[in-house]
């Protein structure tokens, strides 16, 4: 069997006699054009209002991404678990690979994915796992920007006067809550919530997001007032009676439309880095925060914990070889890129408003 037959064969099997409808939706992402099509009209149009910041005119696409809305596939083969990053547990996606191609299914929903040179599809419960399908897409444009030597970071970020601040942190430092913290200010621009990617040029260094909104906690929603609609009132109340401690730990995310929430044009796709925000601040920690200026070839544990990211296993290589996940990242990489920009750690007590403060400090 040619590794084509078996690409067909995965392919044929995904499908299940879906038939493409005729309406598609097209991403204007940078120099990258990404269409998206499905056998479902309503996908589609769930797909458009989430994309609607970046969705542009119909062309020749530089990517094509295909979802099937069907039932959870059952494919008769054997999955393997993919590792979780350290901190992480519990099972999340696993994978086969075969000749010139990957698939990846998400344990929890059973949703599939296949990622090859010339094919990717998601195939699953696609209108109930949106979200799943929005990452799946957003992977492609990673894979993009990654194979034009862009490194993937593990943080947020922030645009204002032209320059783009990155905030990266440990799990549950709150950077996504004070990236919206900053939103309220009308001369700062979103650009990316969790997955910055940086690329350095002669003239600098560049910084570049991804089209994925914000996706919340309820802690943070009920303490801002700009969010609180996202949760009925009767909700609202019955969290905020809850402990802080267990309300900061409760996981139920909520996607931020900027568009809608904070007004029109608060978008930026490219911008270059001005500097670089590493929260490793605690709760209930007793001290005043504290801003230090570091030099991450001496402080190597916020590199690699904090902002060095895991490309995942949707990562493929221009030679059409897949990441795995016991490859090692290139931090020589992240150090030569970083080099020249100024990278500060935030430590004491967690205090937004303390921080948002001291935001213009930074960039300038």
């Amino acid at each position: 069997m040619t590794n084509t037959d078996q690409l067909n064969i995965y392919v044929e099997a995904l499908f299940d006699g879906a038939h493409l409808c005729d309406q598609a939706l097209y991403l204007a992402l940078g120099e990258c054009t990404l269409c998206v099509r499905s056998n479902s009209s309503e996908h589609i149009e769930q797909l458009t209002r989430y994309f609607s910041h970046v969705a542009g005119p119909a062309k020749t696409p530089d990517i094509e991404v295909i979802a099937i809305e069907r039932n959870e596939p059952d494919l008769g083969i054997e999955f393997i678990d993919w590792k979780r990053e350290p901190g992480k547990s519990g099972r999340k996606d696993s994978y086969v690979d075969f000749s010139g191609g990957r698939l990846v299914r998400k344990v929890r929903t059973g949703m599939v994915f296949l990622q090859s040179e010339t094919q990717r599809i998601a195939a699953g419960p696609c209108i109930n796992y949106d979200n799943q399908v929005i990452n799946f897409i957003n992977a492609q444009y990673m894979n993009w920007l990654q194979n034009r030597g862009w490194l993937i970071c593990h943080a947020a970020g922030l645009v204002e006067h032209g320059r783009t601040l990155g905030i990266a942190g440990f799990s549950g430092g709150g950077k996504s809550t004070l990236m919206l913290h900053m939103m309220e200010n009308p001369e700062v621009n979103y650009l990316t919530n969790d997955r910055l990617f940086i690329r350095a040029k002669d003239a600098g260094v560049e910084a570049a997001g991804i089209p994925k909104l914000p996706r919340v906690n309820p802690g943070t929603i009920v303490h801002n007032p700009r969010l609180q609609e996202l949760i009925p009132a009767a909700q609202r109340e019955t969290l905020l009676a809850m402990p802080n401690e267990q309300l900061w730990e409760l996981e139920d995310k909520y996607d931020v439309l900027i568009d809608q929430v904070y007004g029109p044009d608060r978008f930026t796709v490219e911008k270059p880095l001005g500097a670089f925000l590493v929260l490793n601040w605690k709760r209930n920690s007793g001290q005043p925060l504290k801003l230090q200026q570091v030099d991450l070839s001496e402080r190597r544990d916020l590199l690699t914990k904090a902002i060095m990211k895991s490309p995942g296993p949707f990562y493929q290589f221009t030679d059409g070889s897949f990441f795995n996940d016991d490859m090692q990242l290139n931090e020589q990489a992240y150090l030569d890129t970083l080099a020249n920009i100024p990278v500060f750690e935030v430590s004491g007590g967690i205090d937004f408003d303390a921080m948002a403060g001291r935001i213009n400090e930074l960039l300038d």
